[in-house]
């Protein structure tokens, strides 16, 4: 016999179940290649069979969750397959270790296990996206101007402290310095044993450089006081640092807060060294602005 307890979280796997079914479909249509495309769709019709599993249960119709469908669709599109299908596929572990506690009072819950484990391994075997394996050229791309730049952009505040000027010049430094490195990337993955093109990879570490560059100088164009801006640059780099290693992390099943402690550490490092060197230039060379 269900309890009301039971019964609920069974509703809400069922929910999950329907959801899930859906958003297999709509990647299936989206995604071109034609064995991850058959994947996609067999596993949605098994997402259908465990859904129809718990409505013989529950005899009540669920909606899927359309903000979810339409959230995973979205990361699909901008992050890739690899990262939305990661990022799902942590949301089913909960349902396994639910499915787990009542298997004895649904009988048949174990071939739904099963069947999401089998998924699981299915798609880490499957997935290969050109997103990942340039992954190492956009990690390049934005440690670089993290570090680099932020630590540039604090020294020239305290030395320079005229938020345009600043920005000024942190733009030249940075567009320079994005394309001697995408430069850099394209010489150093000619010399490489890779399935990388050179090409991409210094288009990818290039973009990724200049993109940054605009975020991290933002602020020196939304503020008019100079000390603002750096508190807005710090936290702007921080942030930046957060979503590309989550996004690493899930898409490569790495550790999340010991990578994050690492670059953000590194680049709070390179800024502090370098706010002591922009008041020690403001000092020596007498810079009045």
């Amino acid at each position: 016999m269900l309890t009301d307890i039971i019964k609920q979280k069974i509703l809400l796997a069922q929910r999950n179940e329907i959801t899930e079914h859906i958003i297999y479909h709509r990647l299936s249509q989206i995604e071109k290649d034609k064995q991850r495309k058959a994947l996609l769709e067999r596993i949605s019709k098994d997402e259908q069979r465990h859904y129809n599993f718990w409505y013989d249960f529950t005899n009540q119709y669920v909606e899927p969750q359309k903000s979810k469908i339409l959230f995973f669709i979205f990361l699909a599109r901008v992050f890739g397959l690899t990262f939305a299908l990661k990022l799902l596929e942590k949301g089913e572990d909960n349902a396994q270790e639910f499915y787990a506690k009542i298997k004895d009072i649904a009988q048949g819950v174990q071939s739904i296990i099963q069947d999401e484990e089998t998924h699981e391994k299915q798609l880490l075997n499957l997935i290969d996206e050109e997103r990942l394996l340039y992954v190492s050229s956009i990690v390049l791309g934005l440690n670089d101007a993290l570090v680099e730049l932020t630590g540039a952009l604090v020294g020239f505040s305290f030395a320079l402290q005229n938020v345009r000027l600043v920005a000024g010049v942190g733009l030249i430094t940075g567009v320079a310095a994005s394309l001697s490195m995408a430069a850099s990337e394209y010489l150093s993955t000619r010399q490489e044993d890779t399935k990388k093109n050179p090409l991409k990879a210094s288009i990818y570490t290039g973009v990724a450089y200049i993109v940054t560059v605009c975020l991290l100088i933002l602020p020196y164009l939304l503020f008019s006081d100079v000390y603002l801006a750096v508190i807005f640059l710090l936290l702007t780099a921080l942030l930046i640092i957060f979503s590309f290693t989550y996004y690493v992390c899930v898409a490569k099943e790495l550790s999340l807060k010991e990578r994050f402690l690492e670059m953000a550490s590194i680049g709070m490092l390179v800024s502090i060294i370098n706010f002591g060197i922009g008041i020690a230039v403001r000092k020596f060379f007498g810079i009045e602005l």
